[in-house]
């Protein structure tokens, strides 16, 4: 794949001095010294109004949204971990799509008091559901810790975060390359469910 990998990166935090935000950005900085293209959804900037299937895919917002969602390969996933759970934002976010998911790349980071296993679980069962990839490792932080003052304040999250960064440019790359070759050839793959509406450009 000679294009430059396209990357969502979605702050699913609402607070004003996210500590989630904090580390979201910092990941994308280092896919973009990748070589990667880094879209940012800042929830707490662009909020979306609680999807309603009546209502939300004629919503003039949604078709703008949707085209920046296809166009992405990798979608590194920002969350608070609230009581055990991705939050609400963030899981908003997610249930405006499905196929536009598929065969694509998730790659959570949970801020939590604990280890926010609960919530990375929550977004690997979002990924199954939408025959995406998830990273198999949770990239989890402190909040009161890792990240103070804006910055990010231990070396052992500062790496965790530039593994990830490695990793997202890596297997987001060669997920990339498969699903574009899934969608164009014949193969019996998960991926032929989607061939039909390649024409439509509905993925």
């Amino acid at each position: 794949m000679s294009d430059p990998l396209n990357v969502m990166a979605v702050i699913g935090s609402l607070h004003e001095s996210s500590v989630t935000k904090v580390a979201v950005l910092h990941v994308a900085e280092g896919l973009r010294k990748q070589g990667a293209v880094v879209d940012v959804l800042d929830l707490s900037a662009e909020s979306l109004p609680l999807v309603n299937t009546d209502t939300t895919f004629t919503a003039d917002y949604y078709g703008p949204l949707k085209e920046r969602v296809k166009a992405a390969d990798v979608f590194v996933l920002g969350t608070p971990d609230y009581h055990g759970s991705v939050s609400g934002a963030l899981k908003n976010f997610t249930d405006h799509f499905w196929k536009e998911f598929t065969g694509k790349l998730f790659a959570p980071i949970v801020a939590s008091h604990e280890k926010g296993l609960t919530a990375h679980d929550q977004i690997r069962t979002i990924a199954r559901q939408c025959y995406a990839w998830c990273l198999p490792y949770a990239v989890s932080f402190e909040e009161k810790k890792d990240v103070i003052d804006g910055q990010i304040a231990s070396d052992a999250f500062r790496e965790r975060l530039e593994m990830a960064v490695h990793d997202i440019a890596t297997y987001g790359t060669l997920l990339a390359r498969a699903r574009q070759a899934g969608l164009a050839g014949s193969e019996p793959t998960f991926m032929a469910q989607l061939r039909k509406n390649r024409e439509k450009s509905d993925i």
